[in-house]
């Protein structure tokens, strides 16, 4: 699995759904006065808890939509869910991810913040 972030990320720039999503004045503040290395943790912490493992009977149920920079970044990067993981990037609903899998999804989730931190400036 290779993919380039930069590409991912137009690629969903060019979603109306993705798209619609954007950090409040609220969540910007929250990751500034929390600093990036606990929003990494935060992101690690969600993905692991809602992704990694299969659980489809929950699969799409699993991401909310407000609450948490990190859950919107996952739905503007469609790594909300399973199912979006399988159409965006052709990662298998039947298996749990692998470490390369994961490492890629908190890049891009990461990525899109820090894109929405700056753009915000």
């Amino acid at each position: 699995m290779k993919y380039d972030i930069e590409i991912v990320l137009k690629k969903l720039s060019l979603s109306k759904f993705r798209s619609s999503f954007s950090l409040t004045s609220k969540d910007i503040e929250y990751i500034n006065n929390k600093g990036w290395e606990t929003i990494k943790s935060h992101a690690a912490d969600f993905v692991i808890s809602r992704l990694v493992k299969i659980d489809l009977k929950k699969d799409g149920k699993q991401t909310p939509f407000r609450g948490h920079p990190v859950f919107i970044a996952m739905h503007a990067t469609a790594t909300c869910c399973r199912r979006c993981l399988n159409k965006w990037y052709k990662i298998p609903k039947d298996r749990d991810l692998n470490n390369q899998e994961i490492k890629f999804i908190l890049t891009l989730i990461i990525k899109w913040l820090k894109k929405e931190v700056n753009n915000s400036l």
